[in-house]
């Protein structure tokens, strides 16, 4: 008996998995316009939230946070990662230690940050265990130093004593007791107590390590006349208006974190008078795979046109900005790469506008200082000196605006080559790579920087220290010149007391944290920090064999 012919295979484009489908949909929700619109719905409750304290500056965590309100509203930035708050993962973490914000926070009173997250949560773990962590441990140091100086005080006679009254909150009233400073950790009441008690058990540490790093916590104790700790605001919280407080009734100094974003679990379909959109929650977060070049400056410089446009038009309109921006970038000699994107077919004929739209904020401001991605410093400062050694870093894309008082340029940018009419001894151009695209490309170069800025130092020159944004590359640039030349007062010495001392990972930790006090807006990668380890690790062993 013949066998039975098997059955025919399904076709492979007649069957769609469901991951394959849920991706799809995804897809087709996660336009640009989506994005934009969703944008401009949260920033509206950011406006709403921050008016209800309009002394507390506002500030941004990067770089999510910039889009959820205009350029000139924010006093500040910040940079507190999730990763630090991961469970299981918890850290904190000296190379950002955002000793600017708490600063800002003494002297303000409080401040509010903004950030938003995915679908899933109401807020990132930056927001519920990152910044708690940094707030306690940052109250936990204070508390010793404080407790450290009343004890010299007893000691010392009746200066000291006035001395420690003065860091000891501030007033006569908190100052008959220690106990009054709240040092504990404040944790949401979403994470999990075994959770909490983890944190707990490595906060000590933790101030060990902040202690030791070398941080300016004696202005730290000075400007905070009461501890910090931080709040949570979401879409879901309530607030009577008729009774929110007064800053000055708390008891603390508060960091009020607002999640921009709505909790919602799956799309949400919106309507208006001329077009239909669906919410995307988190919608700032990952720019590069759907701003398709746009930044924050220039959403909100272009804001009414783009939402206005719809989203059989809003791909075309930014792509006219972007294009626009980087030939104006490029006739002043600025980077300005081309931008490149896959064309995205419309949806449905979707078309879009919200009438309901209407944050407290102008949408259609001027650019801040010049058409640029780089954001705009709230201070003005276009360079950050670094104290008193004569070195300054800055951005190249803001090097034109900020050669006042400048010798000599470091240019560490690889794709823009500066405008110079100097000879090489005031100008010297590195092309150094990120660490993801070049695992050696700094430590390759930093012997020539070195030179460079041993010779300008010692003729008394003031140097700038560029990269593309200012954050990364010259901050380690400069790392590396601060650790080998400088003594660990400060003061250029030509490399004399380099040979005296052990390179290990905590002094280059001080140093770093003795730049970030002036650069505030530093953000040096890990792998770029490890190259300028290997770097001074390599010159210590080389000059210890020539002596």
């Amino acid at each position: 008996m013949a066998a039975p012919s098997p059955e025919p295979a399904a076709e492979p484009s007649a069957t769609l998995s469901i991951y394959k489908a849920a991706r799809s949909i995804k897809r087709r929700a996660s336009t640009l316009y989506n994005a934009l619109r969703s944008v401009a719905e949260d920033a509206a409750f950011v406006a709403e939230v921050a008016a209800l304290w309009p002394a507390l500056p506002l500030v941004a965590n990067l770089r999510c946070g910039l889009w959820y309100a205009p350029p000139r509203a924010f006093a500040a930035t910040c940079y507190f990662k999730s990763t630090d708050g991961h469970a299981g993962n918890w850290s904190f973490s000296t190379a950002r230690l955002n000793l600017h914000l708490a600063l800002l926070a003494g002297n303000r009173g409080g401040c509010i940050i903004v950030d938003s997250t995915r679908r899933g949560k109401r807020f990132p773990d930056s927001m519920s265990k990152t910044i708690p962590i940094w707030c306690c441990v940052l109250n936990r140091a204070i508390e010793r130093h404080r407790l450290r100086a009343i004890h010299k005080g007893g000691l010392g006679g009746e200066v000291n004593c006035e001395v420690s009254s003065t860091m000891l909150n501030g007033d006569t009233k908190n100052n008959s007791c220690s106990s009054n400073w709240d040092s504990s950790v404040h944790l949401p009441v979403w994470v999990l107590g075994t959770e909490k008690n983890a944190i707990e058990g490595r906060i000590e540490e933790w101030t060990d390590q902040f202690e030791s790093c070398g941080a300016d916590i004696h202005s730290l104790a000075i400007n905070l006349q009461k501890p910090l700790r931080p709040l949570w605001i979401s879409q879901r919280t309530r607030i009577w208006l008729n009774e929110v407080p007064e800053i000055e009734s708390w008891d603390f100094t508060p960091i009020i974190l607002i999640s921009a974003s709505a909790l919602d679990a799956v799309a949400t379909q919106r309507m208006s008078s001329e077009f239909s959109w669906q919410y995307i929650p988190g919608a700032g977060d990952d720019e590069e795979s759907w701003a398709r070049g746009l930044t924050p400056t220039l959403f909100w410089k272009h804001s009414y046109d783009l939402l206005d446009a719809g989203p059989d038009h809003c791909n075309q309109l930014v792509a006219d900005i972007v294009e626009k921006d980087r030939v104006y970038r490029a006739q002043r000699g600025e980077h300005s790469p081309q931008i490149t994107a896959k064309p995205l077919k419309g949806y449905d004929d979707i078309k879009c506008n919200d009438d309901r739209t209407s944050t407290m904020w102008p949408m259609n401001l001027d650019p801040c200082t010049s058409a640029t991605d780089a954001q705009c410093s709230s201070n003005g400062h276009l360079l950050f000196w670094i104290g008193t050694s004569n070195l300054a870093v800055s951005s190249t894309l803001q090097v034109a605006d900020a050669l006042v008082g400048v010798d000599c340029i470091l240019n560490c940018d690889s794709t823009s080559k500066l405008p110079s009419n100097s000879s090489e001894n005031s100008y010297l151009e590195l092309s150094i790579v990120g660490s993801k695209d070049d695992r050696f490309s700094l430590m390759k170069n930093l012997s020539k920087a070195i030179d460079f800025a041993k010779r300008n130092l010692l003729a008394g020159r003031k140097i700038l220290v560029c990269c593309q944004n200012g954050e990364d590359i010259s901050i380690c640039v400069a790392l590396a010149i601060v650790t080998l030349l400088f003594d660990d007062n400060g003061c250029f010495d030509c490399g004399n007391s380099f040979m005296k001392r052990d390179i290990t990972k905590l002094e280059m930790r001080k140093r770093l944290v003795f730049i970030c006090k002036f650069a505030v807006n530093a953000r040096p990668s890990r792998g770029n920090l490890k190259q300028v380890y290997g770097f001074l690790s390599n010159e210590k062993e080389r000059l210890s064999r020539l002596t």
